[in-house]
C-alpha cells in the first residue's frame, strides 16, 4: 500500500531528525519510492542533503581539535568533546576499497578509528602507543561507517585509554581499545 505524500513527508522528516546521516538511497528503500521522490520531498520540506546535514551537526557539537589538524582526521568529525567522546562519519568510496572485490581496506577503518582516538585528546601532542583492534565484518563500497570514540580512563602516567566502535547502520563492524600518550602540562613547560 502506498503511503500518501503528506504522511510520507512527515515520516521522512521524523526519520531524518532521528538519523541526520541517513542517505537518500536508504530513505528511498525505506519508503519504497524513487530517490528523486525523496529529493523532491526534502526540497519541499527544506531539508538539506546529507553532506550539509553532517556539516550542520558538526558545527554545533565540536570542541576544537588540539592534537591534529582537521585534515588529518579520517572521515568527517561530527561531534567532539575533548577527553570525553567523539564521532566521525566516513563514506566508503572507490579509493578506500580493493578494486577486485569492493571491500574496504582494513587500514582505512583503522585510520578512521585511530585518528578519532587521537583527536579526542585534549593536548597538542597525542600519540598512539597501543591498539587492540577487531574487525567484525567486511565493509563494502558505498557503506557509511560511523565511528564512536570515548575516553575510558585518564591515567596518571600521561596515557589515556580510549575505546572506538565503528558501525554500519546498527551493526558493529570494527572496535578497538587504544592507549594514547599525551604530553601533559608539566612536560610542556
Amino acid at each position: 500500500m502506498r503511503v500518501p505524500k503528506k504522511e510520507r513527508q512527515r515520516l521522512l522528516q521524523e526519520t531524518i531528525e532521528h538519523n541526520p546521516f541517513i542517505k537518500d538511497e536508504e530513505l528511498s528503500k525505506q519508503f519504497s519510492v524513487s530517490i528523486q521522490t525523496i529529493r523532491l520531498d526534502r526540497m519541499e520540506l527544506k531539508i538539506p542533503e546529507v553532506r550539509e546535514r553532517i556539516k550542520h551537526v558538526a558545527s554545533e557539537h565540536l570542541d576544537e581539535v588540539k592534537s591534529l589538524s582537521m585534515s588529518e582526521v579520517i572521515g568527517d568529525m561530527i561531534d567532539l568533546k575533548l577527553d570525553d567522546s567523539a564521532i566521525s562519519v566516513l563514506d566508503i568510496e572507490k579509493e578506500h576499497v580493493f578494486s577486485r572485490n569492493e571491500i574496504a581496506r582494513g587500514h582505512v577503518l583503522f585510520a578512521q578509528a585511530n585518528s578519532l582516538a587521537v583527536a579526542l585528546i585534549n593536548d597538542e601532542l597525542a600519540l598512539t602507543t597501543k591498539a587492540d583492534i577487531r574487525f567484525s565484518r567486511q565493509v563494502h563500497l558505498g557503506e557509511r561507517v560511523v565511528a564512536k570514540a570515548r575516553v575510558m580512563k585518564l591515567r596518571g602516567d600521561g596515557r589515556t585509554d580510549v575505546t572506538v566502535e565503528s558501525y554500519v547502520g546498527e551493526e558493529c563492524v570494527f572496535d578497538g581499545d587504544f592507549t594514547i600518550y599525551r604530553r601533559g602540562e608539566e612536560e610542556q613547560a
